[in-house]
């Protein structure tokens, strides 16, 4: 593999590192929350799509139908029964439940279907290419780079133009000013939950799909993600996007030179990267 081609590689994996951060970004803009559960979540959401796709013989995209709405529900509950209970001037307990939930999570998966690894199948298009002025490239890879740039546009749109979006501004910004001009800011909260699960879905299909999962498999998800929304920049969801491409340009380079180091290779950028600009390469202006 020559340097083009690991760049284009890099980038491509970077799409998938950016959807596992594009709900973790989004739900630390609206109500600054950190979900240490969140690469656990994605996790459980690869494993719904495995129940989902041998009770009923779907396609892993098609699963997607169920997948989605279903962990958008189980977000919504989770935020509006629980995290709400949590959140205030302190960060710590959020901190706390969420580190909680990945404990049963993990336990959880364990119990009902053991270590062993799993994958979804998603049949000829895994294997299925693109040749590109001499750049072999996947479609399964595009697909899910392409999925990652169009959740985060799509995100942006309604963010910036919609109403729930100028609700999650506001509540954003000052909820006890949007409480007070009547803005029911537990049920905007949970919506926010509910979208970054929905975004969680989708990331955790493609997982399964590109790679194998156990149920000790969300821990990395998640560090992959703060690296990504960190290297971005807090907030910003293009920022997001280019902070996955960075870590994955950077893997894929890193194992031009070893393979062992491949891993580290992202580590150290994140660490490069934190040392010389602490808010991230691109943060929010606010």
């Amino acid at each position: 593999m020559n340097i083009a081609d690991a760049v284009v590689q890099g980038i491509l994996v970077g799409g998938l590192y950016a959807l596992f951060a594009a709900g973790l970004s989004l739900i630390f803009g609206v109500m600054r929350l950190v979900n240490i559960a969140h690469g656990d979540f994605i996790v459980l959401a690869a494993y719904v799509a495995m129940v989902v796709i041998e009770a009923s013989g779907m396609n892993p995209f098609a699963a997607l139908i169920v997948v989605v709405p279903l962990m958008a529900a189980l977000g919504y509950v989770i935020q509006r029964f629980i995290l709400n209970r949590t959140l205030g001037e302190d960060l710590l307990p959020p901190i706390l439940v969420t580190f909680g939930l990945a404990v049963i999570i993990q336990n959880g998966l364990l119990t009902l279907f053991s270590t062993d690894t799993r994958r979804l199948s998603a049949g000829p298009i895994e294997t299925a290419n693109l040749s590109l002025g001499g750049i072999t490239v996947g479609v399964l890879p595009l697909i899910t780079f392409a999925s990652a740039v169009g959740l985060i546009l799509l995100l942006e749109v309604g963010f910036f133009r919609s109403r729930l979006g100028r609700a999650f501004r506001a509540t954003s910004d000052d909820a006890e000013t949007a409480r007070a001009i009547g803005v029911n800011t537990r049920h905007i909260f949970a919506l926010a939950m509910a979208l970054s699960f929905a975004v969680i879905a989708i990331a955790g299909v493609l997982l399964a799909v590109r790679s194998n999962f156990d149920p000790f498999s969300g821990p990395a998800r998640l560090i992959y993600g703060f690296e990504a929304v960190i290297i971005g920049g807090l907030g910003n969801l293009w920022g997001t996007l280019a902070g996955g491409v960075v870590i994955g340009v950077a893997q894929s380079l890193g194992a031009q030179i070893s393979p062992a180091f491949q891993t580290l290779a992202g580590h150290l950028v994140f660490f490069a990267v934190l040392a010389i600009r602490p808010r991230g390469l691109f943060p929010r202006m606010d």
